[in-house]
């Protein structure tokens, strides 16, 4: 049973986590109430959520959008006031009568509204993984400082904390190791000679979950793991060595957990962000997603392959930068988060090659000396250098 209702800011409403969150809210009716949804450029969707969830705010990115959100919901008679900038998205994230607030903004935009969720104490679901990774220890400070709750919704993630003990203080005692998961995307096959070849619909075309463009691409160069790699080492205070990423091409297995004993315990489900979102939003309690039951007498096949493989190596080289980054001092990784973006961005507007992501990443990492960021400023900052260098490797490397 869920306790009292709910309410809820979704950060990144019209993206993939966004809508799969409030469909999943849609199913219990009483339970939850939509206080905000923020977006970025899709105004008509937003003007649909907004009728159906009848939010008390809906924040748009930028004043122009907003703007066109604001006419649409007056002519509407709707009751939602609409608000645009970053210090609306924060504000929303922070509201004193917000008790859950999904995190689903991609990239580094989504930093300080998490950060403002964090010290204000809210259940934070955490859908993205670029605000740790960019973050690192002073989202973490945040979160333990306003005493928030932080739930991981990326799949991998929630699947690792379902199978962790209870008691966060016995984990470095009971654990051996975390196996993350990867799927391997959609070119686990392909002959990384021919990679330079790669389209952004052939990159964005993933076998088995429905992504936005962004973290689809990150699956394909398996970025994605090499983050996720990151901020299992932040979430859960487990050093580099104890981290390990296998494929398994099913994605059935979410991720597991060996312990001390080498037992090995598992979390299983259909590929369907509805699972973790669920999952977090009815924390610590269960509720039904939505999502299909797994049917084990139709699955054929559980196979896993070592990232270190035949090919694998040739075709993901961007993975091992996360052990790399995590040996690195201190703001490694977000410098690493900052040229990824900006690479994926170049790769998506055909300015690079899909095998030329790696070589900004990596170029990006050795130009910059990178100290320990103190403040969100200090974050910032990082990332607005690393992002001018990537930019900068990006002119250099073209479309060669």
């Amino acid at each position: 049973m869920l306790q009292a209702v709910k309410y809820v800011s979704i950060l990144g409403s019209t993206g993939s986590v966004g809508t799969s969150t409030l469909d999943v809210i849609s199913r219990h009716p009483g339970c939850f109430s939509v206080f905000a949804l923020t977006a970025s450029t899709q105004v008509d969707l937003m003007v649909s959520q907004c009728i159906k969830f009848e939010p008390a705010f809906a924040v748009m990115a930028q004043e122009g959008p907003g703007v066109l959100l604001q006419d649409k919901c007056k002519a509407l008679g709707l009751s939602t006031r609409v608000m645009w900038g970053a210090a609306a998205i924060e504000s929303v994230a922070s509201h004193e009568q917000v008790d859950v607030v999904m995190a689903a903004i991609v990239g580094a935009a989504g930093l300080a509204a998490c950060l403002a969720a964090a010290r204000a104490g809210k259940q934070l679901l955490l859908a993205n993984k670029e605000a740790l990774v960019l973050g690192g220890h002073v989202f973490l400070d945040a979160v333990a400082q306003g005493g928030a709750r932080l739930l991981p919704i990326d799949s991998e993630h929630s699947a690792i904390f379902q199978s962790l003990p209870e008691d966060a203080s016995t984990w470095q005692l009971r654990i051996d190791k975390i196996i993350l998961t990867a799927s391997g995307g959609p070119f686990r096959t392909r002959d990384p000679l021919t990679l330079g070849d790669v389209t952004p619909q052939e990159a964005c075309a993933h076998p088995n979950w429905v992504m936005g463009r962004k973290i689809s691409v990150d699956s394909a160069t398996m970025m994605n793991k090499a983050l996720e790699v990151i901020e299992a080492s932040l979430l859960f205070g487990v050093e580099p060595e104890r981290l390990e990423v296998v494929i398994h091409p099913q994605s059935v297995i979410h991720s597991m957990v060996q312990y001390k004993d080498n037992s090995v315990v598992a979390q299983l489900g259909t590929p369907d962000m509805r699972v973790p979102i669920a999952y977090g939003l009815a924390w610590p309690n269960r509720m039904s997603s939505g999502a299909k039951a797994l049917d084990f007498s139709s699955l054929a096949d559980l196979s896993f392959e070592s990232v270190d493989s035949g090919d694998h190596s040739l075709r993901f080289p961007g993975l091992k930068l996360a052990w790399s980054v995590l040996k690195a001092p201190a703001g490694s990784a977000a410098i690493l988060n900052a040229a990824n973006e900006i690479a994926v961005e170049a790769f998506l507007t055909q300015q690079i090659r899909f095998d030329q992501i790696h070589h900004v990443n990596t170029q990006t990492l050795e130009s910059i000396h990178a100290s320990e960021p103190k403040s969100l400023q200090d974050l910032l900052a990082l990332d607005a250098q690393s992002r001018s260098m990537a930019v900068g490797v990006t002119a250099r490397i073209g479309r060669k």
